[in-house]
């Protein structure tokens, strides 16, 4: 029985271009109680295999975390097996703001110790005391009211090319950094002002929000939804927009315009940009933002060893390669050095 993918990216890329059939980019999450994740794992790849389902998607004791396409004719038979799972029956899905065949390239459901690297512990706390969920008219009330404290659950990369208006934007690199840095900034605001939280689709509010109430925090609200809901509400409502520029999402579009606003800049001339792009070099793969201009000058390199390196012949490449490391800690997202122009 197949448990994994036969197909690289490359051969399942021709394959979605050859059928030319319109695929859908989808994302959902839900906290649930999983005794037995491997056989839960094996059983959504099973099922989902067969619906040309494409996708990263975490499993965890404590729930499920994915991130996916799915061909549009499918969708009704993808729908109807999520609910006929008892803890996924009527899901909120979080249907793309643009759509994008080549989002996902291989269907990947890996079971994790969380569905989001938290750092905490929830056995100190009830993860199920989460605070008020907002529509996009609550939230866009909440946020005027001078008692609020808006804050942006994402990580800087994220919120450097669109963010609300007004709205806190830590400078951390991932969501643990963030939860400690938070409360201790607000540890004064506590009782006094409301603590309204978002992030790309609710996820990490979720979590946080159940956390700060747990620290004290007596008014916490989150964005149900994430940035992805509230576009389409505000939308659909004919509602004012509050968030200004691209809201970033991890699959291969990495992000999705949410205003006309261009808030970011190049990372290496400096110009207005808002279009995130990995290092071509196999050996860095840095997530930076860069230009058009920039693209062509660099050869969608992040700096000049690295152009250097991408013309290279591939044994070359894969010889220089040899014993070393790649990994987030050694290339963070944006922070490098040979960015003249990083925030």
């Amino acid at each position: 029985m197949q448990l994994y993918n036969t197909l690289s990216a490359k051969e399942r890329a021709a394959l979605i271009e050859e059928a030319g059939k319109e695929r859908l980019t989808i994302s959902f999450y839900q906290y649930a109680h999983i005794v037995n994740t491997s056989i839960f794992r094996n059983h959504l790849f099973i099922h989902w295999d067969a619906l040309e389902v494409l996708g990263r998607i975490y499993v965890a004791h404590e729930g499920i975390n994915a991130q996916l396409s799915v061909p549009a004719e499918n969708f009704e038979a993808f729908k109807a097996h999520l609910d006929s799972i008892s803890f996924l029956k009527g899901v909120r899905l979080n249907i793309a703001v643009e759509q994008d065949n080549m989002s996902f390239l291989k269907l990947k459901v890996k079971v994790r110790h969380k569905i989001v690297a938290d750092g905490l512990n929830d056995a100190s706390f009830d993860v199920t005391n989460k605070g008020v969920h907002a529509n996009a008219m609550e939230f866009n009330a909440l946020i005027e009211d001078p008692d609020t404290v808006l804050v942006d659950m994402r990580n800087h990369y994220e919120s450097e090319i669109g963010h609300f208006e007004n709205a806190i934007t830590p400078d951390v690199d991932t969501f643990r950094d963030s939860l400690d840095i938070i409360e201790k900034d607000l540890a004064d605001h506590k009782e006094d002002k409301k603590l309204v939280m978002y992030c790309t689709g609710g996820i990490r509010c979720e979590k946080a929000s159940a956390y700060y109430k747990h620290k004290g925090f007596k008014q916490v609200y989150q964005l149900e939804g994430g940035i992805i809901e509230y576009a389409k509400q505000v939308e659909s409502q004919k509602l004012e927009n509050k968030f200004k520029g691209k809201n970033f999402v991890f699959d291969s579009r990495l992000g999705e315009r949410i205003s006309d606003d261009v808030i970011a800049s190049c990372h290496q001339c400096g110009q207005p940009c808002d279009e995130h792009v990995n290092c071509v070099n196999d050996a860095c793969h840095l997530l930076f933002i860069q230009c058009e201009v920039c693209s062509e000058k660099m050869n969608y390199c992040c700096s000049d060893n690295c152009k250097e390196v991408h013309e290279l012949t591939f044994e070359e490449q894969k010889a220089l390669r040899r014993g070393k490391t790649v990994s987030n800690k050694i290339f963070k997202k944006g922070r490098s050095e040979v960015l003249k122009f990083k925030k």
